[in-house]
């Protein structure tokens, strides 16, 4: 009985979770790319998977994502893509990690793809940070996403403005500690808002990668004291309805497009990360099966 119902969940789950998921393979994840294109967007694609302990199994995740990078190159597709550090290494070590994306970057430029890398837990994120920098100094088209629940993140972003980082500003989607995270809504949305006023006022070249309504209207507002270069980052299938207002009304937006077969840890932390995600969902699916 639990099995059944272990299974019966799980395909409830798919049926939503393709809705903002690509499917298994990269050619399911180049056509959302080429999709977005011609909706008027660049594409961010992301391999699903993380916590990579198996040196083949993270040679393997490089190759793809070198394979990723020809292909929109090949297929003429603008945006590029987003790595989690602990799917190339950061878990065996940060040298590891580091020789990975240069191996990665190395490649991208060629094909004018930009590269994010993404953050994960909080355990993780002094390492991920020098991994950035360190390659960003040889790399121009480098972003590094950081997490307004941290309480650390204004701190940390002071300093990658100090060195003009891109930066990719989340939520955050990780289960922490109290102690370094804030855990209301209220809170973290207050801490996203003064991050966005210190990306408009001190950096250039970001992201506001939110599904908010508020958080992107303020965006919207600082725009117009800020002349800055910047995009929206929405998930693929979130927010459709709004997606073409902004590009209509002359901003940039991406889509981040996730791809693999381990979609179901990923959709079941971005359903957990804000309650909202699950009627932004809800809307979203009821909108794209409309007669």
């Amino acid at each position: 009985m639990e099995e059944h119902e272990s299974a019966f969940i799980e395909k409830f789950l798919f049926r939503i979770a393709k809705q903002w998921i690509a499917g298994d393979t990269i050619d399911e994840a180049l056509k959302s790319a080429i999709q977005a294109n011609k909706n008027g967007m660049d594409a961010i694609l992301n391999r699903l998977g993380e916590h990579s302990t198996s040196k083949s199994q993270i040679d393997h995740t490089v190759l793809e994502y070198l394979t990723l990078v020809l292909n929109l190159h090949k297929q003429k597709i603008s945006g590029g893509i987003s790595v989690k550090p602990t799917q190339i290494g950061l878990t065996l070590g940060v040298e590891e990690c580091r020789n990975n994306f240069e191996t990665i970057m190395e490649k991208a430029p060629l094909s004018q793809s930009f590269v994010w890398i993404d953050m994960e837990s909080s355990e993780y994120t002094d390492d991920t940070i020098k991994v950035y920098l360190s390659l960003f100094e040889k790399y121009e088209r480098l972003g590094l996403a950081i997490q307004a629940n941290l309480k650390r993140t204004e701190n940390d972003l002071e300093i990658l403005l100090g060195r003009g980082a891109k930066i990719r500003l989340v939520k955050g989607a990780y289960r922490e500690n109290k102690k370094i995270a804030y855990k209301t809504r209220h809170e973290v949305d207050e801490n996203y808002k003064k991050l966005a006023q210190m990306l408009f006022a001190k950096g250039n070249e970001f992201g506001i990668a939110t599904h908010d309504s508020k958080l992107i209207e303020l965006a919207i507002n600082l725009a117009k004291i800020h002349q800055k270069k910047f995009e929206f980052q929405m998930l693929k299938g979130i927010r459709d309805e709004l997606k073409p207002v902004l590009i209509k009304g002359g901003f940039s937006v991406s889509e981040y497009i996730p791809y693999g077969t381990n979609w179901l840890p990923y959709s079941i932390r971005r359903l957990k990360e804000r309650k909202r995600n699950i009627l932004l969902l809800g809307s979203s699916f009821l909108h794209s099966h409309r007669v």
